[in-house]
């Protein structure tokens, strides 16, 4: 890979960059943004004799985009015949006993395949939700960890839980959910092994109990403390679909929001997965409090979810991020076309002109920073982590097209010509350096159809 060490980079003259003042592009060293540089200018922070020059030209760029909720291992299991046509709960039984099935080998393939296609599609953060322990695959979150590292994409590693099972009134199977204490203990390894909490950290942890439906209130609290120990945030998924109400009314007598608020998760560390049948008063709660929101949509469309309240939501002070949710429910693991999503489904609900690209764009790069607790990433600015997604319009879509930001999500992007974190290229024409992809996706497709019995 391409390392900026000794020399500084300018990325020159862009033909579209998303960041005020920086026509003239901006410069990276030591991989950091040291200088917005504006229109017909040259660099002053740094010396020409110390300067490479990238001519960004035919790019447009951005802040690496951010992935703020994953289900990795699901890159085994899209379009899978079983969970075809079916929204939510009934979707989850028909592969919970699948995904019983994964295997150490299997885990490794999947996230190094669902890494690779979110750094090809200009993605340079992500937040994978990995909630799955059988006993062959107690080590998934190392096997996560090992992958991020091999490809270099920053990772926020959550340590999803289940406990409640179907004995207990639960959705998953028995074989797919842990003793709690068990579940304590490990959450506690991962975070002495692995949280950097540290500016330009490539690796953190959170904890992660699944969903109301599959864990205690018991461990939803423990897990709560644990968490706000050791200074690491919390994530779940939330108010994804009418059942989930149904069944926290019927298992706890409340609400989601009410049973978030009991459980002691009403707080700022806190970013939920979905967030999207809330009336208008838990808005205000959720908003005042802080509480993040990943906003799924391509999920949301195939599981027939709903379409999340993110302009609201936002409003009313919640930091909304974006996430293309597990490969099995979207099903792919592709950033920028997330944005799209975002867009377009949100004029469903919103005008045109409230809706616009910018917030689509928002979304996926400082409303999903905030979201993950990080004020180091998401922006274009002096001082910010050098984390950038470079895309060309060379494409027949975008041909006869105007304003090239709009042009991305309007025309339909799908693929960046280079992508870099901290300051090093790992994505350059198109391609992840150093990677064999055919012999990914052949390794790859082979164990998922083993997991899948064929």
């Amino acid at each position: 890979m391409d390392t900026i060490t000794e020399k500084a980079l300018w990325i020159k003259n862009p033909l579209a960059l998303l960041a005020d003042g920086a026509e003239g592009g901006i410069v990276i060293d030591q991989g950091k943004i040291v200088e917005l540089v504006g229109p017909g200018q040259s660099p002053s922070s740094i010396p020409a004799d110390r300067l490479q020059v990238f001519d960004a030209g035919n790019h447009v760029v951005l802040p690496g985009l951010i992935n703020t909720h994953h289900h990795f291992y699901q890159t085994l299991t899209r379009a899978c015949p079983p969970a075809l046509n079916k929204p939510l709960f009934p979707w989850l039984v028909a592969l919970y006993p699948l995904w019983a099935r994964l295997t150490p080998d299997m885990m490794a393939t999947a996230s190094r395949l669902a890494i690779a296609e979110l750094l090809l599609s200009g993605c340079t953060t992500a937040a994978d939700h990995h909630y799955l322990f059988p006993v062959a695959l107690t080590d998934a979150i190392d096997i996560q960890v090992e992958q991020a590292r091999k490809l270099g994409i920053r990772m926020t590693v959550t340590r999803g839980s289940m406990s409640l099972g179907e004995d207990q009134g639960g959705l998953p199977p028995q074989s797919t959910v842990q003793d709690e204490q068990v579940i304590l203990d490990d959450s506690q390894r991962l975070i002495r092994a692995y949280h950097d909490p540290q500016e330009g950290s490539m690796t953190q942890v959170a904890l992660a109990p699944c969903s109301p439906f599959s864990v205690s209130t018991d461990l939803m609290r423990a897990s709560a403390e644990l968490a706000r120990q050791h200074g690491v945030r919390l994530h779940t998924h939330l108010a994804e679909t009418h059942d989930e109400t149904d069944f926290c009314l019927n298992m706890f007598g409340q609400r989601p929001v009410d049973y978030l608020e009991n459980v002691g998760w009403m707080a700022d560390d806190v970013w939920l997965a979905h967030g999207i049948h809330f009336n208008d008063e838990e808005i205000g709660r959720l908003g005042a409090a802080g509480v993040g929101i990943c906003h799924c949509p391509s999920s949301n469309m195939v599981l027939s979810s709903g379409i999340a309240r993110t302009l609201e939501l936002e409003a009313a002070g919640c930091p909304v991020g974006l996430g293309v949710d597990g490969s099995a429910s979207n099903d792919g693991s592709n950033l920028v076309q997330e944005v799209r999503q975002a867009l377009l489904i949100g004029r469903l609900r919103y005008t045109a002109d409230d809706m616009t690209h910018h917030a689509a764009y928002r979304f996926a790069t400082e409303g999903s920073a905030r979201c993950l607790g990080r004020s180091d990433i998401g922006r274009i600015a002096p001082g910010m982590q050098a984390d950038l997604a470079l895309f060309k319009l060379d494409e027949p879509r975008f041909s006869g097209s105007g304003d090239p930001l709009a042009a991305l999500l309007l025309c339909g992007a799908h693929a960046a010509d280079a992508v870099m974190v901290k300051g090093e290229w790992r994505v350059r024409d198109g391609e992840i350096t150093g990677l064999d992809m055919d012999r990914l996706m052949r390794d790859h497709h082979a164990l998922g159809q083993a997991l899948q019995g064929r």
